[in-house]
């Protein structure tokens, strides 16, 4: 039994990043294993990385990012307690690892945690959200970053008034980095395979808050080299809102009763946290 497995999706990307997120999965004193799942056209990637360490899979074609990462997870179930789902441009320092993972040993209660996350700068992500309305994101997508308006709005959607170096109970985590005790995923199931790319990580971290707590851990440091493809890829952007549609297909678009109760109770919480 492993301490923690890692699923990590590529599709074209840059050798030196990926290797950059693998050596520091690897590089700790836990007993690790991880899957390299390659969506690429090519398998140019597998001499990139290899070990006993490491499995590669080449699927010869793009599944999508929770096919992808379903492939490592429905074998993980009986492999290992945590089960790490890890972007390829997402790089960390020694001992992080070991600090996740002690914590949720003394945290039987938390199913999902996300640590803090940074771009490359050192300024900090605002990667913890509530569960959004079609017009919360309709209007992130429509308005000018620089505008009150929507300063304003991001700042209660992506908790941008919280204190972002207090331990917080978020319902929706990024999927960049998703801590997760295996036993969880038995329950709330894996990603769901409707969602070609977006909004998968938001389904599965709301699916686990139902069961238990998804917690922001910010005494953990990553990096990731994160861009808003969809701003700049019609592709991408057409994945956004066919995927955007099946959620609240999903969930419910104007009465979702548990989306308000969620959020109304998340908000209460972090209101009580008291700011450094």
């Amino acid at each position: 039994m492993y301490d923690v497995v890692a699923s990590i999706v590529t599709f074209r990307n840059n050798r030196d990043i990926l290797k950059k997120a693998v050596d520091s999965f690897l590089n700790t004193d836990l007993k690790t294993y991880l899957y390299l799942i390659d969506n690429s056209p090519t398998d140019d990637l597998r001499s990139a990385c290899s070990g006993e360490r490491v499995e590669y899979i080449f699927n010869n074609k793009n599944l999508g990012f929770g096919v992808g990462h379903n492939i490592a997870l429905r074998k993980m179930l009986w492999q290992t307690k945590y089960s790490l789902v890890l972007n390829p441009d997402v790089y960390f320092e020694t001992g992080v690892l070991e600090k996740i993972f002690s914590f949720m040993e003394s945290s039987l209660d938390v199913g999902s945690l996300m640590p803090k996350v940074l771009y490359p700068d050192g300024s900090i992500q605002h990667l913890c959200r509530l569960l959004p309305t079609p017009f919360d994101l309709l209007l992130r997508k429509s308005c000018d970053r620089g505008s009150n308006i929507l300063i304003n709005f991001l700042s209660k959607y992506e908790l941008g008034f919280a204190d972002y170096n207090k331990q917080m109970d978020v319902p929706y985590l990024s999927g960049c980095f998703m801590f997760l005790r295996t036993e969880v995923l038995t329950k709330s199931g894996v990603f769901d395979e409707r969602f070609f790319l977006y909004f998968e990580d938001l389904d599965l971290s709301r699916r686990i808050h139902r069961l238990y707590r998804t917690v922001y851990y910010p005494e953990a440091v990553v990096y990731h080299n994160y861009e808003r493809g969809s701003n700049k890829d019609v592709v991408l952007l057409k994945y956004l809102i066919s995927s955007g549609v099946k959620y609240f297909n999903k969930w419910g678009w104007v009465f979702d009763r548990e989306r308000k109760v969620v959020n109304r109770e998340t908000l209460r919480n972090i209101s009580r946290v008291p700011k450094e």
